[in-house]
């Protein structure tokens, strides 16, 4: 059995880890955790982690003894600079409660790119986690509704830069830009992309940890993730009644399906298939067949087939040649910060001006 780290990293990533282990307890309810214990496909060990103290008693599926908060008030206030002073001088702390939980074959981070805590600390722990465990480190980084503002565009550009920079195993985005668009308002949209997004890396340590007739593995999660610039997106589709098993691999690389938009087929360097479902959906022949008409497009392709009742439900993941979504993310971001940069000159040079009316002046009184 593998034995999985997930962590979420502030605001965003506390609401995605909490929406998994909501997903873990099964149909137990909102308060199963007093009562009932997780249901994860594999030992598996969450921390929810963010210096807003609020934040983290807003978390209704995760456990007391899994929220760390790092003392600094009520959050960084998305101040990035502030963030990794936070976590160099609460560093030993983190790092202890990490330590805590035993060894890892598996390690999870997940954070908004946007905000302050979680876009600071993740390349920082990044580094650590590489110095401390012989273990995978995968980011899922969540990029946010373009109109958050100058603030959570700026945080987003240097925080993904970092993050490649540390070079974990791999990073896979979640985009709620894009995702919005299947959902109604912004509430439902957050809980729906964190959902989606718990399902899908449920489905892959359950997965990475059970017997299948055509396997993957860790160290083919490791290869795909190591594939083109080492940023990807997952895919999800389950079949409806009469569906074929390569309309359900075919449906997973659709835009609906996809937690990042991509073009799998120009763009895809590596990928992995996980097909689920009960053996008389399962044409094994028609499998292969889809995945070997999908490798001459993308490369190497990986294929697991998990035998369990139901109709066929199919995860992808691809990492990607070039992500031209990120082109356009760095060049918004460069022309707010000039604009930011402005205007704050600007101001330094109205208050000069306005201070110096009195500028060989005394008070009189």
């Amino acid at each position: 059995m593998l034995n999985i780290l997930i962590l979420g990293l502030g605001q965003c990533g506390n609401r995605v880890l909490d929406a998994i282990n909501h997903e873990a307890f099964g149909s137990n309810g909102t308060f199963a955790k007093y009562y009932s214990r997780q249901k994860f496909p594999a030992s598996v060990k969450t921390i929810a982690i963010n210096t807003a103290i609020n934040d983290l008693k807003g978390l209704r599926d995760t456990l007391a003894e899994d929220r760390l908060h790092v003392p600094h008030l009520h959050g960084v206030g998305a101040n990035r600079n502030v963030g990794k002073k936070m976590f160099e001088e609460n560093k030993e702390m983190i790092l202890g409660e990490i330590d805590k939980r035993g060894s890892f074959d598996l390690i999870f981070i997940i954070t908004s790119t946007a905000g302050g805590s979680g876009s600071s600390f993740a390349p920082l722990l990044v580094r650590e986690l590489k110095q401390t465990y012989n273990a995978p480190v995968v980011c899922l980084a969540v990029l946010p509704f373009r109109d958050e503002g100058a603030i959570s565009l700026q945080n987003t550009a240097f925080c993904l830069r970092e993050l490649v920079e540390m070079k974990p195993t791999g990073v896979l985005l979640v985009d709620n830009q894009y995702l919005k668009k299947y959902a109604g308002d912004i509430k439902s949209a957050y809980d729906k992309i964190n959902t989606t997004t718990a399902r899908r890396i449920l489905f892959l340590i359950e997965a990475l940890n059970s017997e299948m007739l055509m396997v993957t593995d860790l160290g083919d999660l490791k290869t795909v993730m190591s594939g083109g610039v080492g940023i990807g997106t997952m895919g999800f589709y389950e079949s409806s009644n009469g569906s074929t098993v390569k309309s359900s691999i075919l449906g997973s690389f659709k835009p609906s399906g996809l937690l990042f938009p991509a073009n799998v087929y120009d763009e895809g360097a590596r990928a992995m298939l996980i097909i689920k479902g009960d053996k008389k959906y399962l044409d094994l022949d028609m499998i292969t067949k889809t995945v070997d008409e999908l490798s001459s497009e993308v490369g190497q392709v990986f294929k697991g087939v998990l035998v369990k009742k139901g109709p066929s439900k199919v995860l992808s993941l691809f990492t990607l040649n070039s992500v031209p979504e990120l082109e356009r993310i760095y060049s918004s971001a460069a022309d707010v910060i000039r604009v930011e940069a402005g205007k704050r000159e600007a101001s330094q040079r109205q208050l000069k001006d306005a201070f110096a009316h009195i500028e060989d002046l005394e008070p009189i009184y």
